[in-house]
This record gives C-alpha cells, sequence and structure tokens, in this order.
C-alpha cells in the first residue's frame, strides 16, 4: 500500500446570516481541511476548531501538521487516537483517513465499520439566539420544518419558545442554552417548556456545574452536549441526562465515536448527533451516526451562504447519505 501524503489548509465559508448562539455570534464557518494522497486515491476530512474547547485554527492546523512525518513514516487511523487527543484535528485527520480507506478499497465506509449503510433522515433546524420577535418571525419563515433547534440564553427564553410555539405549531421543538443557565433557570422554566410541546433541553447549565440536574425532576429529557465528549464522560452523566450529543469535533472524530454511541446505548442513554457549522464534508461523517438517533442535527450546510460542490443533499429538512465523490 502506497504511504499518504498528509496536508492540510483552513477554509472560510460565509453564513447566510449571522450566526448567534449566548457566548457570541459568528458571520463565516472557519474549518480545517486534511487531505491523506495514495497514488490515485485521495481521502478527505473537515473539522471547526471551537474557541469553547480552548481550540483555535492555528492551534488545530500546528497540531496537523506536526503529523506529516508520523504519517509519511506509516501512522495509520488506529496510531492516531494516541497521537492526537480528542477534538477537531483529530477528527479532520480521522475522517480523511476513513475517506481514504473507502477509496482505495472499493468499499464504503459503513461496510468498513460494520454498520448499517445510512439512509435518509430528517435533521433539526436552528434558530440563532434573538429577541422574541424575531425569533417568531425566524420560526414562521421555517414552520413547515418537522424539527426546530432554539438556540436559549437565560433571562427572557419562555418567550422566546412562546414565539417560536406561536409562529411554527405543528414543529417539534429543541432548545439549546449552551451552558446559558442555573439551576434556578431550570427549575422556573422546564414545567413550562414541557406545556409548551418542547422535546429535548440541551446542555442547560455549565459543563462541570451540572450535577444540580440529578437533584431535580425532568419534565422534559436533557441532552448533554459540553458535558459529554467522549466514552470516558459517559459514566458521570448517569442520573443527570437521558440523552447524550455525539458530535465528531469533541469526540476528535468517526472512530471515537462509533465507540461512544455503543458505550452510551450500554448505560441507556438515548442518542442525538449534532454538529459545528461547517460544510457537507464536515456533515458527512456524522450521517453514518444517524441512522439510530432519535434527535438529528445536522444542518450546518443549511445555515451557508453556499456549501462546497459536491455536497450532500438536502430536500427541506431531509438530509439523504453522502456520494462517494463527498466522502465515504
Amino acid at each position: 500500500m502506497v504511504t499518504p501524503r498528509l496536508t492540510v489548509r483552513r477554509e472560510s465559508w460565509p453564513l447566510a446570516q449571522p450566526f448567534v448562539i449566548s457566548r457570541g455570534s459568528r458571520t463565516t464557518a472557519e474549518v480545517v481541511v486534511v487531505e491523506l494522497v495514495a497514488g490515485a486515491h485521495r481521502g478527505r476530512g473537515e473539522s471547526v476548531p471551537y474557541a469553547r474547547y480552548g481550540e483555535t485554527v492555528e492551534g488545530v492546523l500546528t497540531a496537523i501538521e506536526a503529523l506529516v512525518p508520523a504519517v509519511a513514516e506509516g501512522l495509520d487511523r488506529a496510531g492516531l487516537q494516541a497521537a492526537l487527543p480528542p477534538g477537531a484535528a483529530r477528527n479532520a485527520v480521522d475522517a480523511a483517513f476513513w475517506d481514504l480507506e473507502a477509496k482505495t478499497s472499493g468499499k464504503s465506509v459503513s461496510r468498513l465499520a460494520g454498520i448499517e449503510p445510512p439512509r435518509p433522515v430528517v435533521t433539526a433546524y436552528t434558530l440563532s439566539l434573538g429577541e422574541p420577535d424575531a425569533m417568531g418571525r425566524a420560526a414562521a419563515e421555517h414552520a413547515g420544518r418537522p424539527l426546530l433547534k432554539l438556540k436559549l440564553t437565560g433571562e427572557g427564553d419562555l418567550e422566546r419558545v412562546r414565539a417560536v410555539r406561536s409562529a411554527a405549531p405543528a414543529s417539534r421543538l429543541i432548545v439549546d442554552a449552551n451552558e446559558g443557565w442555573n439551576p434556578e433557570h431550570f427549575e422556573r422554566y422546564a414545567p413550562v417548556l414541557a406545556e409548551l410541546g418542547v422535546a429535548l433541553i440541551e446542555q442547560p447549565m455549565p459543563a462541570g456545574h451540572d450535577d444540580a440536574l440529578a437533584e431535580v425532576p425532568h419534565p422534559v429529557p436533557i441532552c448533554a452536549d459540553e458535558s459529554c465528549h467522549t466514552t470516558e464522560d459517559i459514566d458521570a452523566l448517569v442520573g443527570k441526562y437521558e440523552v447524550v450529543n455525539v458530535k465528531l469535533d469533541k469526540t476528535g472524530g468517526l472512530t471515537e465515536a462509533l465507540s461512544l454511541v455503543r458505550a452510551a446505548r450500554a448505560r441507556g442513554f438515548r442518542l442525538m448527533v449534532g454538529c459545528m457549522v461547517g460544510t457537507s464534508l464536515a456533515m458527512a461523517p456524522a450521517c453514518f451516526l444517524a441512522q439510530d438517533s432519535e434527535f438529528v442535527d445536522l444542518d450546518g450546510p443549511l445555515l451557508l451562504a453556499k456549501d462546497r460542490q459536491p455536497g450532500l443533499r438536502y430536500d427541506g429538512s431531509t438530509l439523504y447519505p453522502p456520494k462517494p465523490a463527498l466522502w465515504g
């Protein structure tokens, strides 16, 4: 087998409109793209460095560039798991290894991983944080989508959810506070959110400060996002959460994500598969996790002004599996 050559670059993708959460806003998706070339075959991967986890684009580029000699000397996907910690850097390289193996072997990633081939799934569509009236108007524009995800922040959130529910009465709702609530917020909001038909509350309180969730009723299921990165986190979530959000940029790639899914299921957790805001190349590996997930949130390309081509096919909120020309 030809030893692959690793290259890495930064790309910037403008968003269709500013994307706002409790921690701030952005107008572009800053992504890192890895390519592994072996003879006539090329494998690709994309990740999105996230400041919340201490990552920068420059730091991720540096970490990946440091692997160039090791890859030339035979570092493979199995060895990568120890060579880099979980996070965006490992995710991009891990994805490129999977894609290259699929291309060189002529086998799909699902076959290589021993999982069911991906099929179309319904994804959430995310509404940025804003004033209630603005979020209501955004919800009205997307009221035909079966699943909406609302970014929240703390005070005023019930008014935001009421505005969205009024504008999109038929949509299932996920609310995501991105660690923006305190215990008093949760106890005050959760019963009302249940009455409003909210299906899931995502990461209401800061990771590491969420023990209070084990002491209060959960009228709406709670999903761990920032509190759950890898299999090592699972045991600490028992009793505090019902659902875990599996994201490739947290696990450090599909390899660890598959292990996390198995561990979560074994402990009785329900599954959500999520994403950072990136292109179809970043979403493609996550499509292989979405098949058994109760909640799918892979709308990153829908938030861009323009996606890469070829990209994933979206028909409204229905997401179709990636073609080999894109990934896998």
